[in-house]
């Protein structure tokens, strides 16, 4: 499978095929070393960007390196994440055509208060890369300090 990094219009620079990918493929494997989470939090406190990937019980995470960290995220995406035998793997989950960036839902599920703002550019974009559950416990925590 032929992947290649170059410019993106969702987010700087962006993986992208080079022949087509059948719908169940892997792709690339999410590679890097594995450091506990408080350690990435200390070590990227004042960075904008991380290439971060939570895995297991979130408590470890993934210090990405290699092409997987540049699959950018999208509302509508061709891909999505695989976690098997503390291996990440990104998958089609659609037949993908040569020249297609790759994209899958980061889902995130924790950071600052800011709003980890989208740019997918999708019809049903939610806005955020927030998950929709981490977008709801934020709804509800903001509605329970507004009410004190």
């Amino acid at each position: 499978m032929g992947l290649m990094i170059r410019s993106s219009a969702i987010h700087a620079a962006g993986c992208y095929t080079t022949t087509p990918i059948r719908k169940g493929a892997r792709v690339v494997e999410y590679t890097g070393p594995r450091i506990q989470k408080a350690e990435a939090d200390r070590l990227y406190e004042d960075s904008p960007i991380t290439y971060l990937f939570g895995i297991g019980s979130r408590s470890t995470v993934i210090d990405g390196h290699g092409a997987a960290m540049f699959l950018n995220h999208s509302c509508d995406p061709n891909c999505e994440t695989d976690e098997s035998r503390g291996r990440v793997w990104i998958q089609a989950i659609r037949d993908i055509a040569p020249g297609e960036e790759l994209t899958y839902d980061y889902c995130l599920y924790d950071g600052d208060e800011d709003e980890a703002s989208c740019n997918c550019g999708a019809p049903a974009c939610r806005k955020t890369m927030y998950s929709p559950e981490e977008i709801a416990r934020r709804t509800r925590a903001g509605k329970r300090r507004k009410k004190r």
